[in-house]
């Protein structure tokens, strides 16, 4: 791991200015701030807080890093973890990414230089190089919900290859062959197991293999917008659609609503596709058709995240675990169509 002299040495300035710009101090020159700053980058160097607090004695205090507080599965998480971390006697700092690698970075920076007992995070992407830096200094970290290759951390996730079954089963139970997928960034864990998930069920169930219905976006709403107009302008016409997250749901319903009916004779309007979401959301019930779900138990992940996240820093071994989803069929609800069909346990 870089240290500041690692860092001094190739912005070519001493180790007392390094030291300064590091240090956040005003006291520097411009050109001085620029090339340290450069320098610590091109280093992925972190400053050794935690190590030396950690040495010196316990804050009870708890990073959290969550993807998108917007998404009301990182709220739920959010909470369940502060109330775990509260009952144990632990604040929380609760920072948000933003689904933005760089804003990631920067709230890992931060973390490593204030005085935290450890960090649950929900990782970005495939860059495990200030994660490393950050256990290598010393500090306990837990992933949430996703994680990262490369790096043995205990991790708290989403069986998300059950829930992908579950809902597949249910819609091939109704009779759909041609349904939809809209899925989650590749370069996100989460993204990649539910579209692998995805791709076996489908052809175990004997569903359409038509690429044009597979399109992906980035967890938020408006990218299910986009990735579902690209499935219906290929000229594929699903007849249900599992969308791989809450927010994206949304987007997945917005567009269908705004193509409208589709085609010469445009029988079907496109807003009766069938939808299912992975992750379900209050206002799913409350939409007609009411929008059937595998619910994902955020409150379980953020909970037995803190479990772990403290087991390691008392010097235990914290456990990794897959929470299992359930299904939740709306098909009978005043609103829904009719019929349904035994998702599997």
């Amino acid at each position: 791991m870089a240290t500041i002299k690692d860092v001094a040495a190739l912005a070519g300035v001493s180790l007392g200015t390094a030291s300064r710009v590091l240090s956040g101090s005003s006291q520097t020159s411009p050109d001085s701030r620029a090339r340290v700053t450069a320098a610590a980058k091109e280093l992925n160097y972190i400053a050794n807080g935690p190590a030396r607090s950690l040495r010196r004695s316990r804050t009870d205090v708890l990073g959290l890093l969550v993807s998108d507080i917007r998404n009301p599965f990182f709220s739920e998480l959010a909470h369940a973890a502060e109330r775990e971390a509260q009952r144990r006697g632990y604040t929380v700092l609760l920072a948000n990414a933003d689904e933005d690698a760089d804003q990631e970075a920067a709230y890992l920076r931060t973390f490593a230089s204030q005085r935290i007992d450890g960090l649950l995070i929900a990782p970005q992407g495939s860059d495990v190089t200030p994660l490393h830096a950050l256990r290598d200094g010393g500090l306990p970290l837990v992933f949430v919900d996703r994680s990262v290759e490369g790096l043995d951390v205990p991790t708290i996730g989403t069986d998300n290859e059950d829930g992908v079954r579950r809902a597949l089963t249910w819609l091939h139970g109704r009779g759909h062959r041609e349904v939809a997928f809209v899925g989650g960034p590749p370069e996100v864990s989460t993204g990649r197991e539910r579209r692998a998930a995805f791709l076996r069920f489908r052809d175990e169930l004997g569903l359409s293999a038509d690429p044009r219905l597979v399109a992906h976006g980035d967890f938020r709403a408006e990218s299910g917008v986009e990735a579902m107009h690209a499935v219906l302008a290929s000229g594929a016409r699903p007849t249900a659609v599992l969308s791989a997250d809450g927010l994206m749901t949304l987007g997945v319903a917005r567009a269908l609503r705004e193509a409208g009916p589709v085609g010469a004779d445009a029988a079907e309007p496109l807003d009766a596709v069938e939808i299912v979401s992975f992750d379900d959301l209050d206002w799913f019930s409350l939409v007609s058709p009411p929008i059937s779900a595998v619910r994902n138990d955020a409150t379980a992940i953020g909970r037995l995240g803190v479990t772990a996240l403290v087991d390691v820093i008392e010097g235990r071994p914290g456990a990794s675990h897959r929470v299992a989803t359930s299904f939740v069929d709306r098909s009978g609800e005043p609103g829904g169509s009719a019929g349904s069909a035994e998702a599997g346990a």
